[in-house]
């Protein structure tokens, strides 16, 4: 009787061993587990969307999509959120701003990549499935729940590397990793101190740029004036004339900012448009 009580008594110790290590293990968020210290392994790679690897231009700047497999930057990424939840990105796929989700200028889509919060060592994958950002100073739009993470969501713009790990799966691929230790920031050699007046010449005053403020999104051009008005009035847009080639462009817009003309023309590559340009002009 005394063995039997025994017995029961360790297996209950041991029940109660196994559950207190499943509590302690990382629960899933948003496609990954946190804490994870390994890259996620994809064995169901989706394909890459046809037209997202074709170049296109914005602000007058041309980008070329291509294969990047040693893909390795250091920069500033910022976020977008409520503006675009729920809309088309470059892939057809809806933004999800509670996924771990970012937008690329030029990666291959659907793609993955690491980001690392180089001011607090915060890390993680998110699936890069969209177009962006359209700054000169900024490397990578994160999604809002990808910014909160990272612990850059309320100063809207953070530091950090983005490394290419690959094709990303048929679904999610999003993980939260490990931390790892901050990048501390380099501080610039301070110079010795003048022991003499020096002259020096003043630099001749840049000329003024003038910033572009609006944007279109160019949907084809065709040979045929009668079609290429059908498709603008499909598509609410407008038909320029090409006196020069004979052509005829659809164009819809325009708009103000870059950001919603490439929403626009996310739409119009969903409506069977997959060669749409973003154009722009003063």
């Amino acid at each position: 009787m005394t063995c039997g009580k025994w017995v029961r008594g360790a297996l209950i110790l041991g029940l109660f061993s196994l559950l207190a290590a499943c509590s302690t293990a990382g629960g899933a968020s948003l496609g990954g587990t946190r804490g994870e210290t390994r890259l996620p392994v994809v064995k169901d790679p989706a394909p890459i969307v046809s037209g997202t690897m074709r170049p296109y231009q914005v602000r007058g700047r041309w980008y070329t999509p291509k294969e990047q497999p040693d893909y390795e930057e250091v920069g500033m990424a910022s976020w977008y959120g409520d503006a675009f939840n729920g809309r088309p990105t470059s892939t057809g796929e809806r933004f999800d701003m509670h996924a771990l989700t970012a937008a690329h200028k030029t990666l291959p889509l659907p793609g993955l990549v690491e980001v690392t919060n180089l001011d607090n060592g915060r890390r993680l994958v998110v699936r890069i499935n969209d177009r962006g950002p359209f700054v000169d100073s900024r490397i990578i739009d994160l999604s809002r729940e990808a910014a909160n993470e990272l612990g850059m969501l309320s100063q809207g713009v953070g530091r950090v590397r983005v490394r290419y790990l690959g094709r990303a799966p048929q679904q999610g691929g999003g993980t939260l990793l490990r931390a790892s230790a901050p990048t501390p920031r380099i501080s610039a050699p301070v110079s010795a101190p003048v022991t003499r007046p020096v002259s020096v010449a003043a630099a001749p005053a840049a000329p003024a740029v003038e910033e572009v403020s609006i944007y279109w999104v160019q949907a084809g051009t065709f040979s045929d004036q009668g079609e290429a008005r059908r498709i603008a009035d499909s598509l609410s847009g407008w038909v320029r004339a090409d006196l020069n080639g004979g052509r005829f462009n659809v164009v819809v817009g325009p708009w103000d900012s870059a950001n919603a003309a490439e929403a626009a023309r996310q739409s119009v590559v969903a409506r069977g448009y997959a060669g749409a340009l973003l154009i722009s002009g003063n």
